[in-house]
């Protein structure tokens, strides 16, 4: 009887301490504590207190709705951030405002990302400095964080963050390159250094594999093209240039190339998404007495055609199709699949008005800005009115 005594006090012991470390205080309700499971003969009885969730902050709600927070929003977000005890939310406001944020747009801030009213003012102090080693103004900072709060305050590290613009730049990026990614992927600052490091050195090989001269120029020229690159897995990538080389039948030489082009901005995509685009255009071409050949014609005159999703380019094909252009003339000026299918049916029609000759006159008015597309109408239907 004294052994069983002795570990339910040992339970009772570790239970309040357990209580007290979570809540700062033993609530009343708690007082009579209950082993956890698995420690406990018996099962636990109905009447027994059950540990009540954490309550969120009164006082923290309270400074929350009187800043103009969507407090709903907030509690979809983080909700966790809501039942701390200790949080900076006037200081976080103080700061933003002084770098020139309205009151509107910190409450914004906080809304859509609570955790940075978790952030100390020595914190939001250093990361700034930093961010002002890139950008010219606070103006600039202070859109761009109201715009996507996650860039500025996802990361607590400013000495990741310090290292990682010391790399980039060791790569050749410039502060023009350092200031799209940061408004681009964030999420690349505030990975591991060593997780960017590791698709840096992926690429370096990657060139070096396929002959290139310069693979350590190699990574700048992708990340420069594509800026969602470095917060992508090696294994995506890889696979991904596995697939482009199978399907279009691509030398070394020719696959470094494209990867040198714009086919870097594709390499980042989905490996089930780019298989899928691929299989579309393939069966796309061949249903049209396209050869296999006529696949890496395309790819390699338009490399952003692997970008639009399966089905928005069967429609945009059917609808050039069945407004009298030809298959061929596609593949000849395959940047017309850059326009929506709103605009190319716009286009059509205003053409087809004017008895528009596509077999004759080919099909580059399809492919020019509105300005210009806009100027040869009004000479077209002129001609039309003589």
């Amino acid at each position: 009887m004294a052994a069983v005594a002795g570990v339910k006090a040992f339970l009772s012991s570790y239970r309040s301490a357990a209580l007290q470390r979570r809540f700062g205080h033993m609530p009343a309700q708690l007082t009579s504590t209950v082993p956890p499971r698995g420690l406990c003969s018996a099962p636990m009885k109905a009447n027994e207190p059950k540990t009540p969730a954490p309550t969120e902050n009164e006082s923290l709600l309270e400074n929350l709705n009187l800043m103009g927070v969507d407090v709903k929003m907030a509690r979809q977000r983080q909700p966790g951030v809501l039942r701390k005890a200790f949080t900076n939310e006037r200081g976080l406001a103080k700061f933003l405002q002084g770098k020139g944020a309205s009151s509107t747009v910190v409450a914004g801030i906080v809304s859509r990302y609570p955790r940075a009213i978790t952030r100390s003012i020595e914190h939001l102090e250093h990361r700034w400095e930093l961010w002002r080693d890139i950008f010219e103004t606070d103006a600039e900072i202070v859109s761009i964080v109201d715009r996507s709060p996650e860039s500025f305050f996802r990361s607590s590290d400013n000495d990741n963050l310090k290292k990682n613009i010391a790399f980039l730049t060791s790569l050749g990026l410039n502060n023009k390159d350092l200031h799209r990614l940061l408004t681009t992927a964030p999420r690349t600052f505030s990975n591991s250094l060593e997780l960017n490091r590791q698709m840096v050195e992926f690429l370096e090989d990657v060139c070096a594999e396929l002959g290139g001269e310069n693979p350590e120029q190699f990574p700048k020229s992708v990340i420069s093209k594509n800026l969602y690159i470095l917060i992508r897995s090696t294994k995506r990538v890889k696979t991904n240039i596995d697939i482009l080389r199978a399907f279009l039948k691509l030398s070394d030489s020719e696959l470094l190339g494209l990867l040198q082009g714009p086919v870097a901005q594709i390499i980042d995509l989905s490996n089930e998404y780019l298989k899928n685009n691929f299989k579309t255009l393939q069966q796309r071409l061949v249903s049209h007495g396209c050869r296999k050949s006529d696949l890496k014609k395309l790819v390699l005159r338009y490399p952003m055609v692997l970008y639009i999703g399966s089905d928005t380019l069967s429609s945009k094909l059917d609808c050039l199709l069945s407004g009298g252009i030809a298959m061929q003339q596609i593949l000849e000026k395959p940047k017309v699949l850059d326009y929506s299918t709103q605009n190319i049916t716009g286009r059509l029609e205003e053409l087809h008005r004017v008895r528009y000759d596509f077999k004759k006159n080919g099909i580059s008015v399809l492919d020019s800005s509105q300005k210009r597309f806009d100027a040869k109408m009004e000479k077209l239907r002129a001609g039309l009115d003589d």
